[in-house]
């Protein structure tokens, strides 16, 4: 009975050992990174490490939640890193409201270098209190500018923008309408720190308000843009 029980137990157990899944040297595949989610209010109430401030943005009520609100003349925001380092994919969203009586011209978000390897945006803004969008990319030698004087939005309400880079093909979106198209070679920025509300070299000042600025480490569509209820 003994020798019976033994020489089942190794039966089945050579049946486990043949059964067993061959093991894979292929490693995990790795998750996708986080995407990176700035509630102005957030930064401006308790500043994270390397985040400083110039002129006086203050607090305002938007229609999702507490916004941060800058005059145009000195306001902004600095982070002495760029969020956007290391990738050559991303999509860069916005919530902002310009203002009709802002400057002509105003860099509002600026990742990079001042003058160098560079991802700007920009608004410009009409006599008639109108404004639209100017999204530019500098890397190496080459430049690339999405702008339309024709895509004209009128100010004073709140906006979302999208800014996809997709290995060197660039589209823009306000309010989730595609607008332009382009295309630069890009294989990511390498330096770099980050402005809010003006150019790093503190030219071209933004007036509004801002409530969100996201940054998704990969191409996203439009449904998959993170536009917030009102």
């Amino acid at each position: 009975m003994r020798m019976y029980v033994g020489a089942l137990a190794s039966a089945l157990l050579l049946a486990a050992c043949n059964s067993a899944p061959e093991p894979t040297s292929e490693p995990a595949a790795a998750a996708d990174p986080e995407p990176i989610n700035w509630v102005i209010a957030d930064l401006l109430e308790t500043p994270p490490e390397g985040l400083s401030t110039s002129g006086d943005p203050i607090l305002v009520d938007s229609p999702f939640g507490p916004a941060v609100e800058f005059d145009g003349e000195d306001d902004a925001l600095f982070l002495d890193s760029n969020a956007l380092a290391g990738l050559d994919t991303f999509t860069l969203e916005v919530v902002f409201r310009p203002d009709a009586d802002g400057p002509p011209e105003q860099r509002f978000l600026h990742f990079g270098q001042p003058n160098g390897e560079r991802v700007l945006l920009e608004t410009r803004v009409t006599d008639e209190g109108q404004w639209y969008l100017d999204s530019f990319i500098q890397k190496g030698e080459a430049g690339q500018a999405l702008i339309d004087p024709e895509q004209r939005h009128d100010a004073d309400r709140w906006f979302h923008l999208a800014y996809v880079v997709d290995k060197g093909q660039l589209k823009n979106y306000v309010d989730g309408e595609l607008e332009l198209t382009g295309e630069i070679p890009f294989s990511g920025l390498e330096v770099g720190e980050t402005s809010i509300g003006v150019r790093l070299n503190r030219v071209h000042w933004f007036k509004g308000a801002f409530y969100t600025i996201r940054i998704t480490p990969k191409a996203l569509a439009p449904e998959a843009f993170t536009r917030p209820e009102e």
